[in-house]
């Protein structure tokens, strides 16, 4: 099993962006998609395995999205504790994204490799992701 967190604000995975260059379209990732992946690279491979997993694996992440600022003590104090959970945009689905694109050849050989998937989002005043990667 291998656990990591990846502290400050999470970011979902962003729309593709396109451009024309010499006549020809390239397709990129927004800045701010593209920096987040890298960083969960970064911890990820101070986590890496000795060799690439290469079988079915179960991943589990949980969102933890910064706390409003609009939030009374009492709503603040209720979302910390997980009473009050985030039914906001972006979609647990577009955190994955990123993170999935990330791990590939750093933990695991392709995403298809995921067989089992666990999406959480919550609120907290110390924005992070934790990770769990679990081979079957």
């Amino acid at each position: 099993m291998i656990q990591f967190t990846v502290y400050g604000e999470p970011v979902a995975q962003g729309r593709p962006r396109a451009t024309t260059i010499n006549g020809k379209v390239r397709m990129y990732d927004p800045e701010k998609s593209k920096s987040f992946k890298e960083y969960v690279k970064l911890v990820a491979s101070q986590n890496r395995p000795s060799q690439l997993i290469t079988g079915p694996i179960v991943l589990s992440v949980i969102v933890f999205k910064p706390t409003l600022k609009s939030f009374s003590k009492k709503k603040a104090l209720e979302a910390e504790n997980g009473g009050l959970r985030p039914i906001t945009k972006p979609d647990v689905d577009n955190y994955v994204k990123g993170i999935k694109d990330a791990l590939k050849s750093v933990i695991w050989k392709d995403d298809s490799q995921v067989v089992d998937l666990q999406v959480s989002k919550y609120y907290s005043q110390n924005p992070r992701v934790e990770i769990t990667i679990q081979q079957l």
